[in-house]
């Protein structure tokens, strides 16, 4: 397996397998053969998103029923693999079958809690972007599960807070009165994630999703973005804890963890994934990995922009829709709206 140079003349080697001495490990092969070499409770942290079995081309499209009986067996060495004092983040969307839609997380919850895990929050992380539906409303947030496998859990939340809309807020009556009322640090934030500049003021969390012109696109077709990932690290594992994403996909997980400091590990199937991975924690390492910066703001138009304007025929068409009687002239007559 490839080592790598980073940045300070450090050798990082990333291994195919899990040895107690290894800081990270990328597997080539089956989930479940790779999950079975694990020792107990070595994991404090299980960050992924995994097949939605929508058709992707990396995935075998089955029945719902079989799905989840499939990923039942998955998330059950996962329980095992996991720490005491261990988390798992499942990130998931929707399953369609003939224009139904079916929300995997509710699926999924009745095998966590089968399990005896114990589930924190469902978080919506919210995107403004996506594919267009024709028969429905087009989707624009998917759902994160944050399940802990005791009451005993690592939790960070000085790592995560927001900045507070209103710093200066006083308590108005009580004991308090006239003290202030919020935390320096900053706010708790919300179980909505929209990750961009709003975040930092109002407590949501907006994540751009990864698309064509994201800094992080690779080829993969359901990449999610490192600072989804990223925020998950902090907030519930610290400094030389393991990481692990059982769906490596393109490594976006291991980055997020290896980035914090933290061990990584991660297996796929997929061969074009697997070099894709290793060539971004290569380009991580070496400083020329593009990445969006945690917290960055979301490119807002102006409104000046060619492409954020009306277009012309659009007004004609909707001017004529109102009164087809009217001329062309009439129509170049009207003001636009």
């Amino acid at each position: 397996m490839p080592s790598f140079e980073t940045l300070f003349g450090e050798s990082i080697q990333m291994d195919n397998e899990y040895d107690s001495r290894s800081q990270l490990v990328l597997h080539h092969g089956d989930v479940l053969d790779f999950l079975r070499t694990l020792p107990n409770e070595t994991i404090k942290l299980i960050v992924t998103s995994p097949p939605y079995n929508i058709g992707k081309e990396y995935e075998t499209r089955v029945g719902i029923e079989q799905y989840l009986d499939e990923q039942e067996v998955v998330i059950k060495e996962l329980y095992r693999v996991l720490s005491p004092d261990g988390s798992i983040c499942w990130q998931v969307g929707n399953y369609v079958e003939r224009g139904e839609i079916y929300p995997l997380d509710i699926f999924y919850y009745s095998i966590f809690k089968s399990l005896g895990m114990k589930l924190r929050n469902r978080v919506v992380w919210h995107f403004g972007h996506g594919l267009h539906a024709k028969k429905r409303f087009s989707g624009r947030y998917e759902t994160l599960l944050w399940f802990t496998k005791g009451d005993e859990y690592t939790f960070n939340l000085d790592a995560v807070r927001v900045p507070s809309k209103y710093p200066g807020k006083r308590h108005y009556k009580g004991e308090k009165r006239g003290q202030l009322s919020g935390n320096p640090k900053g706010k708790n934030p919300s179980d909505i994630w929209l990750l961009m500049e709003e975040e930092w003021e109002s407590g949501l969390w907006d994540i751009p999703n990864v698309k064509s012109n994201h800094a992080e696109k690779t080829m993969h077709p359901a990449q999610f973005p490192i600072e989804l990932a990223e925020r998950c690290v902090l907030a519930l594992s610290n400094e030389t804890d393991w990481v692990l994403d059982p769906y490596a996909g393109v490594g976006t997980t291991l980055i997020a963890a290896i980035k914090r400091g933290r061990k990584a590990m991660g297996c796929d199937k997929e061969d074009e994934y697997i070099e894709i991975a290793k060539l971004r924690v290569q380009s991580y390492y070496s400083g020329d990995l593009r990445m969006r910066p945690l917290g960055k703001p979301v490119y807002q138009p102006t409104g000046r922009e060619k492409i954020s304007q009306y277009p012309d025929d659009w007004v004609t068409k909707r001017l004529l829709e109102r009164d087809p009687s009217w001329s062309s002239d009439e129509i170049d007559a009207e003001p636009h709206e």
